[in-house]
This record gives C-alpha cells, sequence and structure tokens, in this order.
C-alpha cells in the first residue's frame, strides 16, 4: 500500500533528524507534522473499512 509506505519513509526521516536537530527545527516539526496527517489519513481509512 503506497500509504503505508508514505508513513514509513517518513517515519524513517523523522527519525534521522531528529538524530542531528533540535526538537523545534522547523525542517523536523514540518516532518512530524506530515507524518501526523498520514496517520491521521491511515486511521481513517481503517475505520472506514472496519464499518463495512
Amino acid at each position: 500500500m503506497d500509504l503505508i509506505f508514505k508513513i514509513e519513509e517518513l517515519r524513517m526521516e523523522l527519525n534521522r533528524l531528529a538524530g542531528s536537530k533540535r526538537l523545534a527545527d522547523r525542517e523536523l516539526v514540518m516532518v512530524s507534522q506530515r507524518l501526523d496527517e498520514l496517520l491521521n489519513e491511515y486511521h481513517r481509512l481503517v475505520i472506514q473499512k472496519q464499518a463495512k
């Protein structure tokens, strides 16, 4: 699933950035927010699938 691949890619990117940047770094925050969006989208899809 493409969404799961994107989530995993962002998770790895977030871990990489967290090792070299401050937690308040703009880039790190932006990646974290994007990851949150994708995780929320995934959660919505799972809920929809269970409702069928």
